[in-house]
């Protein structure tokens, strides 16, 4: 592979390179690159917005170089301040040590596990003297600390930032250090902290490194970042019918960025795809590829076409129309006035009494809340046989 072929892989989806032209130097000595990432292990499961990066750490990992996947049981006890308007309160080092070995069993369904290296910060950072940590905090001063976004918004707004919030950075900085890592990858609300690693490895004399940041996925909402906590996400733990279910429930606008992030089939092929949809083809069936190499890749290809017949069985049992009105409704629209408001029933009693009588679905599925408030994301919601609306909540 040449220095353009490998250029393409590592610009494929990334939102930036910096400083590209860095990259194109290392590259050009033909040497296998230590490329780093890191992830906290503040909950015990992954869902498919982590996966942006690990995929990418796939890519490069096939072209040969060396991942170096650390899982942050140090920095996680210092709590990760990005994206975060308070202080987030501290966990165990249990906690973390026992969420870190469910994400050593789940990124090996996508890195080669023989070809890469997991290490811990804890390693070298539980080594350090105070008088060392003393020494790294003098490295940057607290101006340089508020130029990050996060934080500055909390000092102006005078919200507290802990001391301790400083040293993440710092700390994310010097693993870098540590680990002699040519190349790092993170999401673009890490940015700060990857530059961080640069300027600490420039003061320790070593060889800088070259960042690469991917974007942040949305989740089912197409809106607000993939989150557990806004319920909106897919769990690569997840059993296949949810998976297949939940992937098929997203707009057909986010299916393309779904494919570009989250497939590992070529651009040449998903824009043959794109081509075919805008001659007419149906949006559903490029969900169902993108739903099967979902599924094949964190369970297998049999549970992968399973979850695909359960899926068409129930809608063919229902007749669900390709072609029906679309609407679009805010997060916390309650059930009954989603369906009314969709023009599937005259009024809300009408809709009580439709869900009493098992009249009312939802993708296929009997709806028995009447005071369901649904989930963000696109789903198909019927009344009786012939009713049909295509609803969007965000």
């Amino acid at each position: 592979m040449n220095i353009d072929e490998a250029l393409a892989v590592f610009l494929r989806g990334a939102d930036e390179i910096l400083p590209i032209e860095e990259l194109k130097k290392k590259l050009s000595k033909n040497k296998t690159l230590r490329v780093k990432a890191g992830f906290d292990p503040t909950a015990p499961d992954l869902h498919l917005g982590h996966t942006v990066l690990i995929n990418k750490l796939k890519q490069i990992q096939d072209m040969g170089h060396e991942i170096l996947f650390l899982i942050g049981d140090f920095t996680g006890m210092i709590g990760d301040p990005t994206g975060k308007n308070t202080t987030r309160p501290p966990m165990s080092k249990e906690q973390l040590l026992e969420n870190s070995k469910s994400y050593q069993e789940q990124v090996f369904k996508i890195l080669d596990k023989d070809k890469t290296t997991i290490m811990f910060n804890s390693e070298w950072m539980e080594k350090m003297s105070s008088a060392d940590m003393i020494k790294l905090a003098s490295q940057q001063t607290v101006a340089r600390m508020l130029e990050r976004d996060d934080f500055s918004k909390r000092y102006k707004s005078g919200q507290g930032i802990s001391i301790h919030e400083f040293l993440y950075p710092l700390v994310q900085g010097y693993d870098s250090v540590a680990m002699d890592a040519d190349m790092e990858l993170g999401g673009t609300d890490q940015k700060f902290n990857l530059l961080m690693g640069r300027e600490l490895q420039k003061q320790a004399g070593k060889e800088q490194q070259v960042i690469l940041t991917m974007p942040i996925l949305e989740g089912l909402d197409g809106v607000q970042k993939m989150s557990k906590s806004l319920n909106n996400y897919i769990g690569i733990d997840e059993a296949p019918d949810d998976m297949f279910g939940k992937i098929m429930s997203i707009s057909d606008e986010l299916m393309w960025r779904y494919l570009e992030l989250l497939s590992f089939e070529s651009l040449e092929t998903i824009d043959s795809w794109k081509k075919e949809v805008e001659t007419g083809g149906n949006p559903r069936n490029i969900k169902f590829r993108l739903a099967n190499e979902i599924i094949t890749r964190f369970h297998d290809s049999d549970a992968a076409k399973q979850a695909q017949q359960n899926f068409t069985n129930r809608f063919a049992k229902n007749q669900i129309p390709d072609d029906m009105p679309e609407f679009n409704f805010d997060s916390g629209t309650k059930i009954a006035n989603l369906l009314k408001d969709a023009n599937l029933v005259s009024s809300t009693s009408e809709a009580f009494r439709m869900i009493k009588q098992g009249a009312a679905k939802m993708n296929g599925e009997k709806i028995s809340d009447k005071d369901l408030t649904p989930e963000p994301g696109e789903a198909v919601y019927q009344v009786g046989k012939r009713k049909f609306a295509r609803v969007t909540i965000s």
